[in-house]
Formats: structure tokens, sequence, C-alpha cells
């Protein structure tokens, strides 16, 4: 992996980064084979994916070894492409087609769902977004609400949404929906029939752009 690389939206060149790859040093050394793949833009972010049975051991390292005492969020990733298209497909037309290989982002992965958390440091004013894969089998993973409270609503709402459990949580509980729903209306599979039978909202009544616009041309 390399440590420079030229932002994407800058002609200078490659930025150095010393914060984040001096963080990134303390983060291969202390974590050692807990460390599945990492990935680094400098001037931009910090990406650091962990295996699945060591995540709790990450969110302490976070808190306990780099500083990281500010807890930002977690979320999860349904990578799965939907079988029912995108939003803004017309749903009176046929479908376009598209591959149905799972893509992961930076640092990679091996499962259909990945969480993805944030924590920074304040003192050396930095961030880093920890990912990790969730079991394709068990669909579970290690909370983190004892290292950080303010998980808990987060890993409720992915419980909820993704139907991703959370080993050791102290209480999984529904947010959102009534209590007999079922599903998990997050995940790609998940039919949202209101999208199946009428158009995105936002192809519907689409007025053209004025003449010349597009072109840097006077509108008439």
């Amino acid at each position: 992996m390399s440590l420079l690389s030229s932002t994407p939206d800058s002609e200078t060149g490659p930025v150095a980064d010393d914060r984040r790859v001096g963080l990134l040093a303390e983060i291969t050394a202390g974590l050692g084979d807990a460390v599945a793949a990492t990935h680094l833009i400098p001037g931009k972010d910090l990406w650091v994916r962990v295996n699945t049975a060591d995540w709790l051991t990450a969110g302490r390292f976070a808190r306990d070894a780099l500083g990281c005492a500010y807890f930002c969020f977690l979320s999860a990733i349904d990578w799965l492409p939907s079988p029912f298209g995108k939003g803004e497909d017309d749903p009176t037309e046929p479908p376009p087609e598209r591959s149905t290989a799972i893509e992961q982002g930076f640092t990679g992965g091996a499962t259909r769902f990945q969480l993805i958390a944030r924590t920074v440091s304040l003192q050396r004013h930095v961030g880093i977004t920890w990912k990790v894969d969730v079991p394709d089998d068990l669909v579970e993973v290690e909370s983190w609400v004892k290292v950080y409270a303010g998980a808990d609503w987060h890993e409720r709402e992915c419980w909820e949404m993704f139907g991703i459990s959370f080993a050791g949580h102290p209480g999984l509980r529904k947010l959102y929906l009534p209590g007999g729903f079922e599903g998990h209306p997050m995940r790609k599979d998940f039919p949202l029939l209101a999208r199946l039978v009428k158009p995105w909202p936002g192809i519907v009544d689409v007025e053209p752009l004025p003449v010349g616009a597009d072109d840097g041309g006077e509108a008439e």
C-alpha cells in the first residue's frame, strides 16, 4: 500500500500525511494480525478493516491506545446489488442489465454485510474509519457498547434495519418499526413496494433545461 497519493481534487502532486502515516504504523504494530487490510489517502482519511473476531479488540485499542475518546457513528453496508434495480429506474420499462457481483469499497471484504464505525482522537485531530466483515451465516459481531456507550443506539438501528445482531449488547429493541414488523428495510433484497409500482419522485415531472443552459450559453 502506498502511503502517498494524489488527492482527487488537487493537481499539486503527492501529499505527505505524517500524522496518519504514523497513526497507521501504531495500528499495525499494536493490532498485528487482527488487521485484515488498510487504506490511506493522505490528507483525506484512513480506513482499517479488522478481522471479525477482533472487532471488540479494535474498539478498545482505538479508545485506550490511540486516544480516540470520541465515538462518531456506527452503521452497516449491504453490498448486495439490489435485485429490484435502482430507485430511479422507471418500473414501466425493462430493467437494465447490471452486475450481480458483490464489490466492497476501500479495504475490500469477504461478506455481504460490513460494519463501519468512526472514532476520533480530539488531541491528535484525526479520525479513523473502522470496518469489519459480518459473517454471512451468523450475521453477528461483538457489541462496542461496553467500550463506547454511544454505540448503543447505532447498534440497535443496525439490528433493526439490517438484521445484524450484536453479542453483548444490553438490550436490542426496535427504534422505528412496529413490534410485529417483519423484515429489515435497509437490506437490498427487502422490497420497497412503493418504488416497485411507481417511478422515483426525482424523475417525475422533470422540467427540461432552458435552451443553451447545458453548454454555458444564455437561456432564451
